[in-house]
C-alpha cells in the first residue's frame, strides 16, 4: 500500500505500482495530466495523489465534474461572471480557475465538455488568463491542470467531438488506470480497507467463500462498486461477511445458465422459430449489459464490443423477452 499524507492508493498490482512510480517522477512538474479510466476506477484518488505530492500540495485543489453541470452554467462556473452579466447575476463570482490559483484544478469528465466551452478552455490554458462572463479584464491564473476522462479522447477527436488542439494541450502526461477486473489481486486489500472504514465497530472480516465470490465477479463499476458492496454488507454482517450477506448479483453464476433461466420460454416453446429465440437472447444480453452499466449506453456498448450507434439501433428495435418460471 502506497500512502502519501492523507491520500492513499491501495494496491499491490505491478501495473499500478509502475503508474505510481511514473507519477512520482512527474508530480513536481507543472505539466498537464490526463487520467483515463472507466467509471469508478479511482481517477479522483489519483488526482488527489498528484496534487498533494507536488509542490502545489499546500495550495488549493479545486475539483469540478463537467458532466454534472448543464451547459448554460458550465462557463460561469469555470470562468466566473460579473454582476449584471445575465439574469439573476446580482453579484460578482470567481470561477474555478481563479479559486485554484497557485494550486491545481481537476476537470473531471473532460470528455463531456461542449465544443463551445472547449474553445474558451483552450484560450485559458494557452494564455494563463481568464475573463469573467460579462467582463473585459484579463485575470492571471497559475494552475496545474489535471483532467479525467472515462473514454478515449483521441477517438472523440477523430469523430470531431473534441478539439484536437485542446487534446494535445491536456495530454502532456497520460495516466491510464486499469479496471479492477485487470488487477484482482487488489480486491482483498481494498476489502480490508473498506472493512476498517465501514465495519470498524464490529471488527468485521470476510469469509473465504464470500471473498472467492467477489474475486470471481467482473466489477463493471470498479472500486466504487466494491466499496458500495462492502458498505452494504457491513450493515448486516456479524463477525464476518458471509455469502448470505452479499447481493445475488455478486454470486458466481454461469452467464449462459443465467440466460437459460431468464429465457426459459425461448428454449421450451417448441413453436418458437429460431430467429425469435436469437432475438430474445440478444435482447437479454443488451438489457443485461445496460443494467450492469447503470444505464450508460456507451459503457454497455463497450462491454459488448460493439459500436455505440449499433447498440442504440439494437436496443431500440429489441422486443421484450419476458422470463417465465418453469412449471413444477
Amino acid at each position: 500500500m502506497n500512502k502519501l499524507r492523507s491520500v492513499a492508493i491501495i494496491t499491490q498490482d505491478e501495473q499500478m505500482l509502475r503508474l505510481i512510480d511514473r507519477i512520482n517522477k512527474i508530480a513536481d512538474s507543472d505539466s498537464s495530466v490526463l487520467l483515463i479510466g472507466e467509471t469508478g476506477v479511482g481517477k479522483e484518488v489519483f488526482a488527489d495523489y498528484i496534487h498533494h505530492l507536488s509542490n502545489r500540495g499546500p495550495n488549493p485543489f479545486v475539483k469540478i465534474g463537467l458532466a454534472a453541470l448543464p451547459p448554460e452554467l458550465l462557463e460561469s462556473e469555470l470562468f466566473g461572471f460579473e454582476k449584471g452579466s445575465f439574469t439573476n447575476a446580482d453579484h460578482q463570482k470567481k470561477g474555478m480557475f481563479e479559486l485554484a490559483h497557485t494550486g491545481s484544478i481537476l476537470l473531471d469528465d473532460i470528455d463531456d465538455t461542449p465544443l463551445k466551452t472547449q474553445v474558451k478552455l483552450l484560450r485559458v490554458l494557452e494564455t494563463n488568463e481568464v475573463r469573467h462572463i460579462g467582463g473585459t479584464q484579463a485575470i492571471p491564473v497559475d494552475v496545474r491542470l489535471i483532467c479525467a476522462s472515462k473514454v478515449e479522447i483521441k477517438d472523440m477527436v477523430e469523430h470531431k467531438l473534441f478539439r484536437q488542439d485542446l487534446y494535445y494541450r491536456i495530454n502532456i502526461v497520460q495516466i491510464r488506470i486499469p479496471p479492477l477486473r485487470e488487477r484482482k489481486e487488489d480486491i482483498p486489500l481494498l476489502i480490508g480497507h473498506f472493512l476498517k472504514r465501514f465495519g470498524k465497530e464490529k471488527k468485521l472480516g470476510i469469509s473465504k467463500t464470500a471473498l472467492d465470490h467477489l474475486m470471481g465477479y467482473h466489477w463493471p463499476g470498479n472500486v466504487r462498486e466494491l466499496r458500495n458492496v462492502i458498505q452494504r454488507a457491513s450493515l448486516f454482517a456479524e463477525n464476518d461477511i458471509k455469502v448470505s450477506d452479499l447481493p445475488d448479483d455478486y454470486l458466481q453464476i454461469d452467464p449462459i445458465e443465467r440466460l437459460m433461466k431468464a429465457c426459459h420460454s425461448c428454449f421450451t416453446n417448441s413453436g418458437m422459430p429460431f430467429h425469435s429465440v436469437m432475438q430474445c437472447l440478444e435482447t437479454r444480453l443488451l438489457k443485461e449489459a445496460l443494467e450492469h452499466s447503470k444505464g450508460n449506453q456507451s459503457e454497455a456498448a463497450r462491454r459488448l464490443g460493439m459500436k455505440l450507434s449499433t447498440f442504440r439501433d439494437k436496443i431500440k428495435k429489441a422486443d421484450d423477452c419476458q422470463p417465465e418460471t418453469p412449471m413444477t
